[in-house]
């Protein structure tokens, strides 16, 4: 599964039918932009102080354990590795990015968590150890069951329910940084030059001798 095959799986669905992971099945809320723009004298451009004062409080919690953290970055990393065009999805700071967005969006938090204890209850059924314990192959294995929703089988549904919010998040995260969006070659806005009518327009219109 490579970084393009990952997001063009971005838009499939999936329905949860796991008791375990019941939590998986409540709607996405739409990720934000963390980032914001920088005035010169250090304020953040177009926010109020209270949304200031918002984000350095939600910064400065924890809500995902170092346990969670390793394996959300393990993710992030499989769903976007980084190959010769850009960094990986860690090397842009998504798993920061999901610690952020789940606080920022609490209905991230109990799908996420609840989602990451069944990728390690499934994991130590199959390998007896958590997803991080277990080599590349088999962690592999694994998303290959979870990350195709038509594919996945029954059982497994929860999990694919909480990949595909893994997915989305790791995506928005990774695709509003700079690093993202040099990888969709994205240039924005650039000044034209413009030297004028053509000379084949201004012939065709018998203008070509006309000074302006």
């Amino acid at each position: 599964m490579n970084r393009r095959d990952s997001i063009k799986a971005l838009g499939l669905t999936a329905i949860s039918t796991s008791v375990i992971l019941d939590a998986c099945k409540q709607p996405e809320s739409k990720t934000a932009d963390i980032t914001t723009p920088k005035e010169e004298d250090g304020k953040e451009a177009g926010r109020e102080q209270w949304e200031i004062d918002r984000d350095k409080r939600l910064k400065a919690e924890t809500y995902f354990t170092k346990h969670e953290m390793a394996t959300i970055t393990v993710l992030a990393d499989i769903i976007i590795p980084k190959d010769n065009v850009s960094g990986s999805a860690s090397d842009a700071k998504v798993p920061e990015f999901i610690e952020f967005i789940v606080k920022d969006i609490p209905e991230h938090k109990i799908p996420m968590r609840g989602g990451l204890k069944w990728l390690d209850v499934y994991c130590f059924n199959k390998f007896n150890k958590s997803f991080i314990e277990a080599s590349s192959d088999q962690q592999i294995s694994i998303i290959d069951e979870i990350a195709y929703p038509k594919k996945a089988k029954p059982e497994v549904q929860a999990g694919v329910t909480f990949f595909n919010r893994m997915r989305s998040l790791t995506a928005s995260g990774f695709y509003t940084t700079e690093i993202g969006v040099k990888d969709i070659g994205y240039a924005g806005n650039a000044p034209n030059q413009w030297t004028g009518v053509p000379d084949d327009v201004l012939k065709q219109y018998g203008m070509q001798n006309v000074k302006v």
